[in-house]
């Protein structure tokens, strides 16, 4: 029957993923791995599954048996709106630290899907979870509880409490979405709304960010990112939005930029997509400070430094004074170790200022992403986990420190914390990045001639030596 061919050639793939990831794991995550346990999950979905129904083998499942990397990319691209530029390889695979592509080769992988796969590619867990809940229940809508939106809701909620954040204002409850721009496209809102509540009048409704910030591609988180090439072809933008200068602590500056008519003002501790800029503790508590003078709310967009990525903590903004606390955070990325999720952590005022009918979502808050994140926060809660991340990052920061003394002409400076880290270049690092490619190396860039590292949180210290050695090689091949 299809459905039990299917099945049975998910569940193949799920071993074979499994076996590859025993092999590139290293030994405390393949000590929690229980491979019979997962075979036996994988036959109760079989056991679990519905009476077969007569649908047709999908034609695409045939359509890509044996073809290679670019009669893939011939075979799609035509159909694919062009908001992409994609080199090849096509991956079709992952485990751990690593992606091959259709042909078999292998590729150490610094990126982790933009700071997404927090836990690595493919986890044997992740994937158990998604697995069983995928034949349990996947959407419900929300005009009905389900098991997992609130017990999710209610775990971001311990656990960021746990963890030290947002300590100013309490986090008192959490809104799930689907990605990071809809996080922040919330959190804009829900600012305008606590606006009009302080300022019945309607003035209070101007939102302040900052150069170099990079919040989304929806319109409200794009009126949000002050960057021309992101912005110019959809101009114009959402009226009210202010930019100041990032890490610009001086009062006066703040005063004139941060006015009585702000109604939010959302940052990012650690700037990304940016270039990798660590925002100064003078200036967050700056921030911070002006916000609760004029009575705006200050949000704190940790997509992406946020989630144990910078260690020893859950949050990026943990690390600062209370005073300099948020009263909204964003996340998604790795929330989700690669399912899509995202969430707006929001304190007692927020919540409270938000009625029924306020804001929504069709699949937001779905229980199959829930259970997968709830699962991941768990383990990116882990104590030991963060203080992994520290000493890990500390490795990647002397290797990096040794490459700019092995090539002052071309790495400047290094930016950064935990597993967030830049190095700044002093030329276009775009063939820099295409020539690891070919050694087997994914890096990225971000800002202006910034290499960006973001790599899984359980990256090996032999893995971190394997991805400089190739770095190395790829500087010096672009040299010569």
């Amino acid at each position: 029957m299809v459905w039990r061919k299917q099945a049975a050639r998910a569940v193949k793939a799920a071993q074979n993923a499994l076996d590859t990831a025993a092999t590139h794991r290293t030994p405390v995550t393949i000590s929690m791995v229980n491979r019979p346990a997962a075979r036996s999950v994988a036959s109760t979905a079989l056991r679990r599954m519905a009476t077969p129904v007569a649908t047709p083998v999908f034609e695409h499942e045939a359509a890509i048996e044996g073809l290679h990397s670019p009669e893939i990319v011939v075979n799609s691209e035509p159909y694919m709106v062009a908001t992409y530029s994609r080199p090849a390889p096509v991956f079709e695979r992952g485990a751990g630290t690593y992606l091959w592509d259709m042909e078999g080769n292998k590729y150490l992988d610094l990126t982790a899907g933009i700071a997404v796969n927090g836990l690595g590619h493919c986890d044997p867990e992740v994937a158990r979870v998604l697995a069983d809940q995928a034949v349990t229940l996947m959407h419900a809508s929300n005009l009905y509880h389900n098991a997992w939106t609130g017990t999710l809701s209610r775990q971001l909620v311990e656990e960021t409490a746990k963890s030290g954040g947002m300590a100013f204002d309490p986090i008192k409850a959490v809104f799930i979405a689907n990605s990071g721009s809809e996080a922040n496209e919330a959190a804009i809102k829900f600012a305008r709304k606590v606006g009009k509540v302080r300022d019945p009048s309607g003035h209070k409704t101007d939102i302040v960010s900052f150069s170099g910030a990079f919040h989304g591609r929806t319109m409200g988180s794009l009126s949000a990112t002050h960057n021309q090439k992101y912005q110019k072809p959809f101009a114009p933008m959402v009226p009210g939005f202010r930019c100041g200068t990032f890490n610009d602590a001086d009062p006066a500056v703040l005063e004139a930029l941060v006015t009585p008519e702000t109604c939010g003002v959302i940052v990012e501790p650690i700037q990304g997509e940016g270039g990798i800029n660590v925002g100064t503790e003078e200036f967050m508590v700056a921030l911070a400070r002006r916000c609760r003078q004029v009575g705006a709310v200050l949000i704190h967009d940790e997509i992406q430094c946020g989630l144990a990525r910078t260690g020893s903590t859950l949050w990026a903004h943990a690390h600062l004074p209370k005073e300099a606390h948020p009263d909204i955070v964003t996340t998604a990325k790795a929330l989700g170790n690669g399912f899509p999720i995202g969430a707006t952590l929001v304190s007692g005022t927020v919540a409270d200022a938000m009625k029924v009918g306020d804001h929504g979502t069709t699949f937001g808050g779905n229980p199959l992403a829930c259970r997968v994140a709830y699962h991941v926060l768990a383990r990116l809660s882990d104590p030991k986990l963060q203080a992994d991340v520290v000493a890990k990052g500390a490795v990647f920061v002397r290797g990096l420190q040794q490459l700019r003394e092995k090539y002052p002409d071309v790495i400047s400076e290094i930016r950064g914390r935990g597993l967030i880290l830049g190095a700044q270049l002093t030329l276009d690092p775009n063939p820099i990045i295409e020539e690891a490619r070919k050694q087997g190396l994914l890096i990225i860039s971000c800002g202006t001639n910034t290499l960006r590292f973001v790599p899984p949180l359980t990256i090996s210290e032999a893995e971190i030596q394997e991805g400089l050695g190739l770095l190395d090689k790829a500087i010096a091949a672009t040299r010569s």
